[in-house]
């Protein structure tokens, strides 16, 4: 048992060493059935990135949260689902004449997408009804788990809000609902590995390093949360396909035209060339910050666990911006992009991180 979960009995009421080993032993069943779900998740956001680099995202045109399971088994039924597609802006303005089986490839990466959200969903919802009728989930925690459910819920939902964006009017999704389905997507993710983290057995807190590296910790995370937003909105305009050099963007640092559009709020969500300039300088700030956090942590804690979840951050962030200076001057293939996507949930998870072991493990209550 750690200092932390010991110090914690004595300021929350006795419980008995029979408890304490029952709850130790629960938390670490839950905390790893946490950790699969992180990782379905991780995997459903590169397959989502696939998904939409590979202009797969509106092949299907109907939201059928049961019967979508089976996709077509027949032929006609493949002509039918073609058919479908026809009738949208995609197919008659940029894909008219598409082939049965070139409309199968895009076919199987959306129904994949939706099929692993399925999956993720029984992953969570019956271990979490399994756990809760055998007692293993403590009373504290069981809203926590049905909060992470509900946001579970309410992604599905927006994710068809943002498939449905590009049906009507337009040939592709909405880079403001694309950007919301990701962000919600690492914020659903970021809920569950703080949780699952927590659970962990972590080493006593210290107030002193907390004082002086709370603040830091949840500046970085927040530029995180902000820098993924930002990728989904490059993303939703494929701003990554424009400006491939690095580090100048058309020949400049700052370059003309960040404020072309009228009225000028518009340019931070819908200019292509403004949505790439704050996708770069948030990531320098995220650089800055990084390392601030990195140097900081290293001078002023002696704990191995804390160093090492600060030294993970500095290292992690600057390969990210390795991946995506790549990602952008390659102009946008699908591997390093993919990695890039991927990775960002890595640096988001390395955040995460820090921020529990700063805090410690949650206490064990009576």
């Amino acid at each position: 048992m750690t200092a932390n979960a010991d110090s914690a009995l004595s300021g929350q009421g006795f419980v008995s060493p029979a408890r304490q080993q029952k709850i130790r032993r629960d938390r670490a069943l839950i905390r790893w059935w946490l950790y699969f779900v992180c990782a379905l998740i991780l995997a459903m956001v590169v397959v989502g990135g696939a998904t939409r680099l590979t202009e797969s995202g509106l092949s299907i045109t109907e939201w059928k949260p049961i019967h979508g399971v089976i996709p077509p088994l027949t032929e006609a039924e493949w002509e039918e689902e073609l058919e479908k597609y026809r009738q949208i802006p995609e197919y008659q303005l940029i894909n008219k004449g598409m082939s049965l089986e070139e409309f199968k490839f895009i076919f199987w990466w959306e129904w994949g997408h939706r099929l692993l959200g399925r999956f993720i969903g029984v992953a969570f919802f019956v271990p979490m009804v399994a756990f809760w009728a055998m007692g293993r989930i403590e009373p504290w925690l069981k809203p926590r788990l049905v909060a992470g459910l509900a946001l579970g819920g309410l992604q599905g939902f927006v994710g068809w809000w943002m498939v449905a964006s590009g049906l009507v009017d337009r040939v592709d999704v909405s880079q403001y609902r694309l950007a919301t389905h990701l962000t919600l997507a690492l914020i659903i993710f970021a809920y569950l590995y703080w949780i699952a983290r927590r659970l962990a057995p972590l080493a006593e807190p210290d107030p002193f390093e907390r004082d002086r590296l709370d603040m830091i910790g949840k500046l970085v995370l927040a530029l995180v949360f902000v820098q993924i937003f930002l990728g989904g909105l490059v993303a939703g305009l494929n701003a990554g396909l424009t400006f491939n050099t690095w580090p100048l963007m058309d020949g400049q640092i700052i370059p003309k035209g960040l404020l072309a559009m009228q009225p000028a709020w518009l340019n931070f969500f819908e200019n292509v060339m403004t949505v790439q300039f704050q996708h770069r300088v948030t990531a320098y700030l995220l650089i800055v910050a990084g390392l601030v956090l990195t140097v900081g942590t290293l001078r002023l804690s002696q704990r191995k666990e804390l160093r090492r979840a600060g030294a993970h951050i500095g290292a992690f962030i600057l390969l990210q911006a390795v991946f995506g200076i790549l990602t952008l001057i390659w102009h946008v293939p699908l591997s390093i992009a993919l990695i890039h996507q991927g990775f960002a949930v890595v640096v988001l998870a390395a955040c995460v991180e820090y921020l529990a072991v700063l805090r410690g493990s949650y206490p064990i209550r009576s």
